[in-house]
């Protein structure tokens, strides 16, 4: 067993090969310090990468994820620039308390000449790839493709998360699955979200009818405790899609179960905020006007006469949160028109994650022009 192992990288962004290298060092060494080291001209920043690890290797005893802001240039054939590097790694394991290693795990050719100049042994680990096939630039040439390959908590951050919210019957469900089916043959794994709360209310009057049969849906007992259970379900199913595609497009979420709580049982019932206050980001909230959308009662709908409320607290709540959103009007067609258009927007920012820091504003003149 080495006693103190060093693996470096950019982690840009952290995947399964990354895994599997570190994981070798924990099994050969007794501690293992994992540099993070990024410039500031990468769109994924040191600190998000650094996150992501120690989440990562959180339950893996004796690893240490260390992020380092690094905008030293590559140039393998420099001694000068070798030099330079080094001495950020060094004073980086300096300023965790590690003032020597004996091991430099590597996939990469340049691992040996780093552990020279460490005075540690060098470790190769699958220099080939052929254990995991992926490299950060495969994942940053095509994040769709490499997605499965990306490590779980930078999956669940890096995903394009689009919300669909608005009062009853104004088209919020009709406009996430016509979403959702537009980009399936861009996303093949694109997973339906759907508003997990019909679902509940289904087995909640289910529920009352078994124990009083006749009973009717004024008849149902909402409790702080329900909205909570929804609340909760609801970002589950939008982190499951997350996990499966790089694009979510969702049906209502915590912040909107939080709303309803409101509706149903006042402003002094609190059981979803646990939820909304975990949110995972998101990009854009669509919300659907109620204007010119005809109520259709399902048996299920009783907000009628509240809907322009509704619509009014939806966007007051999104102001106060400090969200992005954009109000849809107009009839099916001119509202899949406009959620398309910014849904493409974002995706062209992302589809590199090379791209310039001021990729969304040149792609948003663009449009507009």
């Amino acid at each position: 067993m080495y006693k103190q192992a060093m693996v470096i990288g950019k982690f840009y962004p952290p995947h399964a090969g990354h895994t599997h290298l570190i994981t070798t060092a924990a099994a050969q060494a007794e501690r293992v310090a994992v540099l993070v080291l990024g410039n500031r001209f990468e769109s994924i920043s040191v600190e998000a990468r650094t996150t992501w690890l120690a989440e990562q290797f959180e339950d893996v005893k004796g690893v240490e994820i260390i992020g380092m802001r690094n905008d030293c240039p590559d140039d393998y054939s420099s001694d000068e620039i070798w030099k330079a590097q080094a001495e950020l790694m060094r004073l980086a394991l300096k300023s965790h308390g590690i003032s020597s290693i004996d091991a430099v795990f590597s996939s990469e050719a340049y691992g040996a000449r780093l552990a020279g100049i460490f005075a540690a042994e060098h470790v190769l680990v699958d220099l080939a790839r052929s254990t995991y096939p992926i490299s950060g630039t495969l994942c940053r040439e095509d994040l769709g493709a490499a997605w499965p390959w990306i490590i779980p908590p930078a999956r669940q951050e890096m995903a394009t998360r689009i919300i669909v919210v608005g009062a009853e019957s104004t088209g919020t469900t009709t406009l996430a699955k016509a979403l959702t089916e537009h980009y399936r043959t861009q996303f093949p794994l694109i997973m339906d979200v759907p508003e997990f709360g019909r679902e509940y209310t289904y087995l909640k009057f289910e529920e009352l009818r078994a124990r009083t049969p006749g009973a009717g849906l004024q008849d149902m007992e909402w409790t702080a405790r329900d909205f909570g259970v929804v609340g909760a379900r609801q970002t589950e199913l939008e982190n499951a899609a997350a996990d499966a595609c790089p694009l979510v497009i969702a049906d209502t979420d915590a912040l909107a179960t939080t709303l309803w709580e409101r509706f149903y049982l006042g402003e002094g019932s609190f059981g979803s905020y646990h939820a909304a206050d975990v949110l995972p980001r998101r990009d854009v909230y669509l919300v659907t006007d109620h204007e010119g959308v005809e109520f259709e009662d399902d048996g299920w709908r009783e907000g009628e006469h509240r809907r322009a409320e509704m619509t009014e607290w939806f966007k007051e709540t999104l102001t106060e949160e400090g969200h992005s959103w954009i109000l849809l009007t107009g009839g099916h067609h001119r509202r899949m028109k406009t959620a398309v258009g910014i849904i493409d927007l974002i995706l062209t920012q992302r589809s590199s994650l090379d791209s310039p820091p001021w990729a969304t504003r040149t792609v948003l003149e663009g449009a507009v022009a």
